[in-house]
Order: structure tokens, then sequence, then C-alpha cells
């Protein structure tokens, strides 16, 4: 039942590393670069950086970016909560616009994929048990809450649902990253370096323990035929 759902999200998931990638090639979606913009903006006026964080986590909607990198430069340069309200807020407008765009045509797209109207309804049924887990632990790995968003919306999850979800992953992560980077410095960068490694090993030990349910339930499932 799973293997049509990862089937369709390798394939988006593969869409917005093709993005990524060609961005780190091209010299441009690089921390370097990001934190330059950001410099400069800030030069310019307060309001600036604001308005581009929104945009650079917005544009993660259709061109992978340093999520990570952003939100915590958001706290360093906007402090602490205004760097945490505008990096959620360009998260928040990536993911929902993601969800409804899929819910208006992610549909399509995924019978393009899967012919098989019986795999699709299973895809379906298989996201409605475990999209909400991997919803929660998808800002473990980059490009992943983009694709959960999109097939959330495809497969027709509740908005209230999918955004309760998105809240219990997105809030903590943005507060965080963003407290972490307000109190960094250049002289003193742990604080957002440790922030990275405690998110990394929460989610990562999250997805751990996901996966070796899921293992556990499948040996349970196959003992009993």
């Amino acid at each position: 039942m799973m293997r049509s759902l990862l089937k369709v999200m390798l394939i988006l998931g593969s869409v917005f590393a093709l993005t990524f990638i060609a961005g780190r090639l091209l010299g441009i979606l690089t921390a370097e670069n990001v934190r330059l913009w950001l410099e400069w903006a800030q030069s310019v006026d307060p309001v600036w950086v604001i308005s581009l964080v929104v945009l650079l986590l917005y544009a993660d909607l259709l061109v992978a970016v340093p999520t990570l990198t952003i939100t915590i430069l958001a706290g360093f340069f906007l402090g602490f909560p205004a760097g945490a309200a505008a990096a959620l807020l360009g998260m928040s407008l990536a993911s929902f616009s993601g969800f409804w765009i899929s819910r208006k045509w992610g549909e399509g797209a995924i019978a393009f994929l899967i012919k098989d109207p019986g795999e699709r309804s299973l895809l379906a049924q298989s996201f409605q048990q475990s999209g909400p887990v991997m919803i929660m632990l998808s800002r473990a790995v980059p490009i992943v809450p983009e694709v959960t968003a999109c097939i959330a919306g495809a497969t027709g999850m509740r908005f209230p649902r999918y955004c309760m979800y998105y809240a219990i992953s997105t809030a903590p992560y943005v507060l965080v990253a963003s407290y972490a980077g307000s109190i960094s410095s250049i002289e003193n960068p742990q604080p957002a370096i440790y922030a990275i490694l405690l998110l990394n090993c929460v989610l990562w030990s999250g997805w751990f323990l996901f996966r070796r349910r899921g293992k556990r339930s499948r040996k349970i499932v196959q003992a009993g035929k």
C-alpha cells in the first residue's frame, strides 16, 4: 500500500531536488549568497529583511532553498520573535499554497503517474494513515515539507487537519532556529550550531522510531496471514 505513495513522493522529491541542484550549480541559492542578500537588505531598511525572508521561504515552493539557514539568519538579523514571525509566514505561505494548488490539480497529476484507480485509492488511504507522522517529521529532510503539503492536498486531507500537523512540525522548528540565530554572532556561532544539531537529532530520532514501528506493524500483518 505504501509503494505507490513512495513512488509519488520520490518523483516529486526529485523535481524539487533538481531545482536545488540547479541553484547550487549556478551559485545562486547558497548560504553565503542568502547572508549577503540579507545584509544588503538590512543596510536599506529592516522591513526589506522581513520581505526578503518571507520571499525566499515562499520561493521554496518552486525552488528548494536552505530553509534552516534562512530561519537562523532571520533570527540573527531581525531578532526574536520578529525573525520567527517572518520565517513562519514565509514557510506557511509556501506550504499552504502547495496544498491548495495540489487540491485543484494534484489529482490529475497523480492519475498521470499512477494509471490504476485502485492503486490511487490505496495511495490516498496510505497517506491518510502515515501522512500525519510524515508531515510532523517533514522538517528533518529538505524538500519533504513541500512534498507532503502537495500530497496532502492531492489526496483530499482536510485543510484544518493538515494545519494542525503542520503547526506541530513547523512552529517548534522555527522558534528554536530563529531564537538560536538571535543569540548568535559572528564571534559566537555556537547557539546556531547547537540548534542545528538539536533539531536534526530530534527529527531523525522521530523518523527512526516511525520506520521501526512501520516494520513491526508489517511483520505483525504478515504473521497473521
